[in-house]
């Protein structure tokens, strides 16, 4: 495993004005809709996504409260199943198992010992630098490859 972090996702009950937000600190959302907005940070995209709806995909109960989720992204499935493993193995509680979602790519979800929530993933529409850095479609033009 190459240790990183490839998303920083918040929890936010009102996409908007969190979108709005992040804008007047001077971000440029890459992506903003109803549902999800995604910014890119250097290496990392911070992501804004819906609190109940985060919960869900994370097989997390919609009442429970959590602010941030840490992501570390993969080059393929293998490799997601192969760290959800290690995460385990190591005490991790696995909090949703590794299954392809509708958008194309491939997840689970684990929470640390203290309880931090990290999802892993396989994304074929996300471009990963030599180096496993995140980096969303505008950096198409930099020469970047997708993971697959």
């Amino acid at each position: 495993m190459h240790p990183h972090v490839s998303f920083i996702t918040l929890a936010v009950d009102d996409m908007t004005r969190a979108v709005d937000f992040y804008c007047a600190l001077g971000l440029t959302p890459a992506r903003a809709d109803d549902d999800i907005a995604f910014f890119q940070l250097n290496g990392v995209v911070l992501a804004l996504y819906g609190r109940e709806a985060l919960a869900r995909d994370a097989g997390l109960a919609t009442d429970v409260r959590f602010r941030t989720v840490l992501a570390h992204n993969c080059a393929d499935q293998a490799a997601v199943d192969r760290l959800l493993a290690r995460a385990t193995e190591a005490g991790a509680r696995l909090t949703q198992p590794a299954s392809t979602v509708f958008w194309g790519g491939y997840r689970g979800y684990f929470e640390d010992p203290d309880g931090h929530l990290w999802e892993v993933a396989y994304n074929p529409h996300l471009l990963l630098d030599p180096d496993g850095n995140a980096r969303l479609e505008t950096d198409r033009a930099a020469g970047l490859a997708p993971t697959a």
